[in-house]
């Protein structure tokens, strides 16, 4: 018997109990449109964190201060040791740099006041953190060597002091009771950070007017130094660069510990990779339970058919039919029954994917074809496993008990 009369002959024997069909299939609906849905959260979260931490900057850098375990002396890092990584024969591979001061400030428009943070950078922060302008235009090298007093606001900044629609280019505003102009406001960030929220001023004029602190060698402290590296390849290179150039500046010895911490985006990327891997087979696991639950309904309903078919069992072997056309007859009915069941679990995940990522702004998901591929092939191959018990029972019937059954 061919495998095409064979498959005729599942098909038969499946559309004679519609219902029970029908019913055995649901069980690979679910779980089927379980792990679409669960599955395109999981890569939608994925795909969503990736492009915040890609939109903290282009091929980003940033140093930040850390303290060595038994090191009395606070660790800090400098204007002096940004202007040095700057320095294109210190740390070639990066094609930019921008310290940040920052700290919490009351900055009030007219009767409304709100706590911001507000960050003293220099000309190239906006290009290092890939931040586009809304309106106006950002801090120049020029109010850096005037220590002009202006403002750039962040988009939530910006809201909260000023009325919706009211241009704020050219207004005064106060921070810390020092009063600057704003001359731009950036786009709508979003994402991790609270650029949003914050004000921007030269660094020069954050020095002089806002954070006069200096470290105990008299030299300005700064949070963060960010840097942007030339391009991808070149990131590893950046970092050891970065880190021979500090240790010189910090006079450390070859066994001291990093008084720095240098964190690269794509290594922020591969942790947050991680992550979100573990989340999405968590979550993979979790919708295998009812894939699994669907494949043992479908072992049980092909038993029951197998023992109401003993007696058909039993006349088709008599009149020639082998012990593999039999075999092959309740495998295909078991794949036949998982494979539409995946067909119909997979339209319902898309759906369910769909309707998840409407409800939920922040909560982005995404089906891909390697999802989809997956799930029809998980659903084929759950037949497959569970359907080989009962067809090997069939197959295995003596014809002459068979016929014998009633």
């Amino acid at each position: 018997m061919s495998i095409l009369e064979s498959l005729r002959t599942a098909l038969i024997g499946l559309t004679t109990n519609k219902m029970r069909a029908a019913l055995t299939m649901l069980g690979i609906i679910i779980g089927v449109a379980s792990v679409v849905a669960l599955l395109s959260v999981g890569e939608g979260v994925e795909a969503t964190i990736t492009d915040e931490i890609q939109g903290l900057g282009s091929n980003l850098v940033f140093v930040t201060a850390d303290q060595p375990e038994g090191q009395t002396a606070p660790a800090q890092l400098t204007t002096a040791d940004a202007e040095a990584l700057a320095d294109p024969l210190e740390a070639p591979a990066l094609v930019a740099v921008s310290p940040l001061m920052q700290g919490s400030l009351p900055v009030s428009y007219g009767d409304t006041t709100t706590n911001v943070s507000v960050g003293g950078v220099n000309a190239q922060y906006l290009d290092v953190r890939s931040m586009g302008i809304s309106m106006g235009g950002f801090l120049t090298d020029a109010d850096l060597e005037d220590e002009a007093r202006v403002a750039v606001l962040g988009w939530n900044a910006y809201a909260d002091l000023f009325a919706e629609g009211e241009y704020p280019i050219g207004e005064m505003v106060s921070i810390d009771d020092v009063r600057f102009e704003v001359v731009g406001v950036l786009e709508q960030q979003g994402g991790f950070g609270n650029e949003d929220d914050s004000v921007y001023v030269p660094l020069t004029t954050a020095q002089a007017r806002l954070y006069p602190q200096r470290t105990l060698s008299g030299e300005r402290p700064v949070a963060a130094i960010f840097a942007s590296v030339a391009d991808e390849g070149q990131v590893e290179a950046a970092v050891a660069q970065i880190e021979a150039t500090l240790r010189a500046r910090h006079d450390l010895a070859p066994d001291d510990e990093d008084d720095f911490q240098i964190t690269s985006q794509q290594a922020i990327l591969d942790f947050a990779g991680q992550i979100t891997a573990i989340l999405t087979l968590f979550l993979g696991a979790i919708a295998g339970i009812s894939l699994l639950v669907g494949g043992i309904g479908i072992m049980n309903i092909m038993l029951v058919s197998v023992t109401e078919r003993t007696r058909e069992v039993g006349i088709r072997k008599a009149v020639g039919a082998t012990k593999r056309d039999i075999l092959l007859q309740f495998l295909l009915e078991a794949i036949v029954l998982s494979f539409l069941g995946g067909l119909l679990g997979i339209a319902l995940g898309v759906t369910g994917a769909s309707v998840i990522g409407n409800l939920s702004a922040d909560l982005a998901t995404r089906v891909t074809s390697g999802t989809l591929i997956l799930a029809a092939g998980v659903a084929s191959a759950v037949g497959l496993v569970f359907g080989v018990y009962p067809a090997l029972r069939a197959a295995n019937l003596r014809p002459i008990e068979a016929l014998r059954y009633e």
